[in-house]
């Protein structure tokens, strides 16, 4: 079983920056699909961006523009740059992975345990 371990969240304030990372580890013999999705104070979750394996990226309405995903496929490794940060991306960030394994058949869809991000004066 893999796991993901995100970091960079914190407190920033209006019109500043974070960049998020993810690494998926464990025996995982190739990381498909990897996205940010973010958990707002209403519980709502929504997919901030996501990108394949070879570099195709989708992103939300509300970030296009301001955020950047990118990924290092030999460390199964997927960032979010995040720029001219608003109060409303206030959040908790969470981090997906299809993942495949040695020996097994078939995608596991593993998520990390999320990182905050607060925006504020």
């Amino acid at each position: 079983q893999a796991q993901l371990v995100e970091s960079g969240g914190g407190l920033v304030q209006p019109g500043g920056s974070l960049r998020l990372s993810c690494a998926a580890s464990g025996s995982i013999y190739r990381a498909n699909t990897m996205s940010w999705y973010r958990q707002t104070p209403d519980n709502a979750r929504e997919l901030v961006a996501g990108i394949s394996r070879g570099g195709s990226t989708d992103y939300a309405d509300s970030v296009k523009g301001r955020f950047t995903i990118s990924r290092d496929n030999t460390r199964n490794t997927v960032y979010l740059q995040m720029n001219s940060l608003k109060p409303e991306d206030t959040a908790v960030y969470y981090c997906n992975a299809l993942l495949e394994y040695y020996g097994l058949e078939g995608e596991d869809d593993v998520w990390g345990q999320g990182t905050q991000v607060t925006v504020s004066s």
